[in-house]
């Protein structure tokens, strides 16, 4: 059986000072990685497009050969 667990709220104030102490943490990306990045991601989504694109094409004619 599932236990019953009581959950602590915290005020708005807590929540909001916790979220700032971590968002301080965090280690963000320098303009060149994210461009870098961005760019990767764009080619990986193009390679990605054509691929599916051709398979489908091949499928389709696949399937019109079967059907007719």
């Amino acid at each position: 059986m599932a236990e019953n667990k009581t959950v602590k709220k915290t005020s708005p104030m807590k929540f909001f000072k916790e979220t700032k102490a971590e968002m301080k943490k965090v280690s963000w990306p320098t303009k060149e990685q994210l461009f870098h990045n961005t760019v990767v991601i764009l080619a990986f989504v193009a390679i990605t497009t054509i691929i599916l694109s051709l398979l489908d094409a091949g499928f389709e004619k696949l399937l019109s050969l079967i059907v007719k």
